[in-house]
């Protein structure tokens, strides 16, 4: 399964970039056809419109390729979760899973705290005030 999906987001990578350099080679509506292939329309690669169908099909099929493959990678990615969950659950989304499965700290206050109270004094170990040195007399 990790082969498929390493496959498909390379495909889908590689027609992101395609994509993006038909888009840049493209020109608006305005713009005269001719200047992108030479100095003529009717002598350019494509003929007088025949680039800019070549260009814009070309880049509605890297579009739905581009779609597709994520589509495929979400639907993949999916699957791998469920499996991971197992039957007894744990949920295919990522906001039904808790927050700390990943290794994380919890965000939840400690049982018995008031959410947003100010402790009224912290402790420290004994160990920690019998080390410090005396505070030094003014004079």
């Amino acid at each position: 399964m990790q082969i498929w999906m390493t496959l498909i987001l390379a495909v889908q990578l590689l027609s992101a970039l395609s994509m993006i350099g038909l888009v840049l080679i493209q020109h608006g509506k305005g713009a005269d056809m001719g200047a992108s292939f030479g100095s003529g329309a009717s002598g350019s690669l494509f003929g007088a419109t025949g680039s800019a169908n070549f260009l814009s099909r070309s880049t509605a099929a890297l579009a739905t390729v581009f779609f597709v493959c994520t589509l495929a990678l979400a639907y993949m990615s999916n699957v791998n979760t469920n499996r991971a969950a197992g039957p007894a659950g744990g949920g295919s989304s990522v906001l039904d899973r808790p927050a700390n499965a990943a290794g994380g700290a919890a965000s939840a206050p400690a049982t018995g705290a008031i959410p947003g109270a100010v402790p009224a004094a912290i402790p420290v170990p004994a160990a920690a005030v019998a080390s410090q040195p005396a505070p030094a007399a003014s004079k």
